[in-house]
């Protein structure tokens, strides 16, 4: 292993970078490449160099416990092609990997923290943290049903085969839950149940860089919270979500989303049904007689209700936001085509009957904007004077109607604009940061 003379210790894993033997990339780090995701060993590394002196290492002679990867090769090849779940992007990265060879890989270190490696002889030697961070799914929920009273309940979620794991991770931490987590499992000769979804996202970057702390390259929570509302971002995030390929955060990106889609799509046909029905109809839900065309958009909002459900289902988390979004374009076209404000000077039922679609249309999008936007789907629940909260209804009440007579509350706008460009943002965010840097003083 690589032992760093002037610091005099070994150095496993973060403690060493160097140039990758796979793609060149020349922060690749001792345990794998940022870049191009694969594992490495630090000794695979070119122009190795310590990172807490900056020397070079030397090679030192240890003792370390190895699993044999090879030996599931063949299994782990069919758990992965049989998988019709996770996602395309760690599949291929996985197989490929497979296939040009597993080799056996140590699962313990020479460092001083860490859970003390249970082997015989291995006094001193730390387990691999990307080893006891797997197996702590298991080991967390033992944990909780030993807590509980129910000390062996925790099995039903990892030997039922009708139970199943989702994890949603990041490219870089793909090979962890594609082949080492289920390799483990493997190796007990216990039938526990392998990864059902690994769904992996490819990089978000910040500008055109990859995000970075130690450099400032990015935005945090908390300075995000102080630019605008959690929902806000949350609806950004999840619809701009690298699922296939990295992507890049910009404000004009930003921008697009929740001054295009939030709040001239979504917040815009909802404001406007409601504000109408509080004008015209003193806030009642009024229906007259349902047309083939009404029944028409009725039925096409049940698909895209359905089709926000499946893609949550399958981790598509990109495709139901967008249609989330599609839900009140449909309503937009809608209220377009039926032009209320004209039909109710000549038909005040036919128009009735418009808003009444409408008003279905806006309940739907409540529901199935909560897990996008929690604190909007319960702020819209509440205009809509439904009992209890968002939180506590189902998935089905988003086809549930309003009936006739139901009165609605006030309508009050859920979104504003921004109007501010790339370089006013910007300077807002420099002055959060600054005031914060002066408070850590």
């Amino acid at each position: 292993m690589l032992y760093c003379t002037n610091d005099q210790r070994f150095l496993p894993d973060r403690f060493v970078e160097g140039k990758c033997p796979y793609c060149g990339y020349e922060r690749a780090r001792g345990d794998q490449c940022d870049k191009c995701g694969r594992l490495l060993e630090t000794t695979l590394l070119i122009e190795p160099r310590c990172v807490i002196c900056g020397n070079t290492p030397t090679f030192k002679s240890t003792r370390h416990w190895y699993i044999d990867l090879s030996n599931f090769a063949e299994t782990l090849t069919k758990f992965l092609q049989k998988n019709k779940q996770i996602s395309s992007n760690a599949k291929n990265f996985s197989l490929n990997w497979i296939r040009e060879g597993l080799k056996s890989r140590a699962i313990t270190r020479d460092v001083e923290w860490g859970i003390p490696a249970p082997f015989p002889g291995a006094k001193g030697k730390t387990i691999y943290v990307w080893v006891d961070a797997v197996l702590g799914y298991i080991s967390a929920t033992i944990e909780h049903f030993r807590r509980i009273g129910k000390p062996e309940k925790w099995r039903d979620f990892w030997f039922d085969k009708s139970a199943k794991t989702l994890y949603f991770v990041g490219k870089d931490n793909i090979p962890f839950h594609t082949i080492i987590l289920p390799a483990l499992l493997l190796a007990t000769g216990e039938d526990y149940n392998l990864p059902w979804n690994v769904s992996a996202t490819e990089f978000l970057q910040f500008k055109g860089e990859k995000a970075s702390k130690s450099q400032r390259i990015g935005i945090w929570i908390d300075e995000a919270l102080e630019l605008f509302p959690a929902d806000y971002w949350r609806f950004f995030l999840m619809s701009t979500r690298p699922e296939s390929k990295d992507t890049n955060f910009s404000w004009d990106i930003f921008l697009e989303k929740i001054n295009a889609e939030l709040n001239d799509t979504f917040g815009n046909f909802i404001h406007r049904t409601l504000t109408f029905i509080n004008s015209q109809f003193n806030g009642e839900i009024r229906l007259f007689k349902l047309t083939a065309e009404d029944e028409v958009v009725l039925q096409a909002i049940r698909e895209k209700v359905e089709a926000v459900a499946h893609e949550f289902e399958t981790a598509k988390l990109q495709s139901a936001a967008n249609t989330l979004i599609g839900i009140t374009r449909v309503g937009n076209q809608y209220l377009n085509d039926k032009e209320p404000w004209n039909l109710i000077k000549i038909d005040k039922l036919k128009a009735a009957t418009t808003l009444y679609v409408s008003a279905q249309i806006v309940k739907a999008a409540c529901v199935v904007s909560a897990p996008f936007m929690p604190a909007t789907a319960e702020r819209l629940w509440q205009i809509l004077n439904l009992s209890g909260s968002m939180h506590t209804s189902k998935w089905e009440d988003a086809l549930k109607h309003l009936q006739e007579g139901h009165k609605i509350a006030k309508a009050k706008p859920l979104f504003h604009k921004i109007y501010a460009d790339e370089k006013k943002l910007d300077e807002k965010l420099a002055k959060i940061r600054a005031k914060k840097l002066s408070e850590e003083k």
